[in-house]
C-alpha cells in the first residue's frame, strides 16, 4: 500500500533527464500518462489506508477484543488517520486547482470577442497567449504587437496556435491535476509546462523555417518580460528562455521513445503495487466482515 506513494520521487527525478532528449511531444505526452497513473494509484492508496478506520467504528470496534477471534489489523491507527487527513488535503488542493483553471479561462474569454481567431487588447504589457475552447483564439496585447517586428509575430502567432491545435491546455491541466493530489509529482508538473512551450517552439520554427528566428523572438521576449508584471510570453521565466533558446540553437530533435522505458516501468510498478494493495485489502475486509 505505501509504495505507489513513494515511486513518485523516482518519476519526478528522471522527468527533467527525460525532457532534455528526443522530441518534447513525445516527452511530454509520455510524462503525462505517468503522472496520471502515479497520482491515481497514490490516491487509491490513501483510500485504502484510510479505509481502515472503519474497524474503530461500530459494530466492528466491539470485535477489537474479542475472546477467541485475532482479526487482522496491519495498519497502525495513526497512519490510517494521517491517510485520511492526506487524502482531503489532496482533494482541497485538487479543487482549488480546477477553480483557479476555471477562472483563469473565464477572465480570458471575456477579454473580447474574437475576429478571424484573435483578440487584440489595448494594453502596454506585452503578453501573447492561446485560450482554449470552442473555438479557440490568440489574445495578444497591443504592447506585444510593438515590441516585436513582423516576421517574429509570425513566431508568436505560430506558437500560440500550436498550443491550441495540439490542446496543450489539457496536458498541462492533467499534469498539474496530478501534482495537486500528490505534490511528489510538481516537478513533473513544471517539466510538463516546459516541454509544451519546447513542442511549440519547434512548431513555429517548422512554420517560419528559421530557428534562429524563434530563438530571437523567445529572447526578445524574455528580455520584456523581465521582473514583476504580466505573465511572461511564450511561456518564458526565470531561466527556461535560456534552455529554449539553447535548444533551438541545436537541429530540429527526433523522437527517442526509448527515453519513455523509465516512466513505463514505473507506471507498470504502480499498477502492480496498487493492483496487489487491492487484493491484500479484500483478504483484510473478508477476514472483518
Amino acid at each position: 500500500m505505501y509504495l505507489p506513494l513513494l515511486l513518485a520521487l523516482p518519476l519526478a527525478v528522471a522527468a527533467r533527464r527525460i525532457a532534455a532528449h528526443g522530441a518534447p511531444s513525445v516527452a511530454a505526452r509520455g510524462l503525462v500518462a505517468a503522472a496520471l497513473v502515479a497520482a491515481a494509484s497514490s490516491t487509491w492508496s490513501l483510500t485504502l489506508l484510510a479505509l481502515t478506520l472503519l474497524d474503530d467504528l461500530p459494530p466492528l470496534s466491539a470485535l477489537d477484543n474479542h475472546p477467541t477471534l485475532e482479526l487482522p489489523e496491519p495498519v497502525p491507527g495513526v497512519v490510517a488517520l494521517a491517510a485520511a487527513i492526506l487524502w482531503i488535503w489532496g482533494a482541497s488542493r485538487l479543487g482549488k486547482d480546477l477553480r483557479h483553471r476555471f477562472d483563469t479561462h473565464r477572465r480570458l474569454r471575456a477579454v473580447g470577442s474574437p475576429n478571424a481567431g484573435f483578440v487584440v487588447a489595448d494594453l502596454p504589457s506585452p503578453l501573447a497567449v492561446a485560450v482554449p475552447g470552442r473555438p479557440g483564439h490568440l489574445l495578444v496585447t497591443t504592447g506585444m504587437l510593438r515590441l516585436l517586428d513582423d516576421d517574429e509575430r509570425r513566431v508568436v502567432f505560430a506558437h500560440e496556435r500550436a498550443h491550441l491545435a495540439h490542446r496543450h491546455d489539457r496536458l498541462v491541466a492533467w499534469a498539474s491535476a496530478a501534482a495537486a493530489v500528490n505534490p511528489l509529482l510538481a516537478r513533473v508538473r513544471d517539466t510538463v509546462t516546459y516541454l509544451v512551450e519546447r513542442w511549440a517552439d519547434e512548431d513555429a520554427a517548422a512554420a517560419v523555417t528559421d530557428r534562429n528566428l524563434v530563438a530571437r523572438a523567445v529572447a526578445r521576449a524574455a528580455l520584456a518580460t523581465t521582473g514583476p508584471g504580466p505573465a511572461a510570453v511564450l511561456g518564458i521565466h526565470s531561466g527556461v528562455a535560456v534552455l529554449r533558446v539553447q535548444a533551438l540553437a541545436e537541429p530540429a530533435p527526433t523522437p527517442q521513445r526509448r527515453r519513455l522505458l523509465g516512466p513505463i516501468l514505473l507506471s507498470a510498478s504502480f499498477l502492480a503495487a496498487t493492483t496487489v494493495a487491492t487484493v491484500e485489502f479484500v483478504v483484510l475486509a473478508q477476514a472483518w466482515l
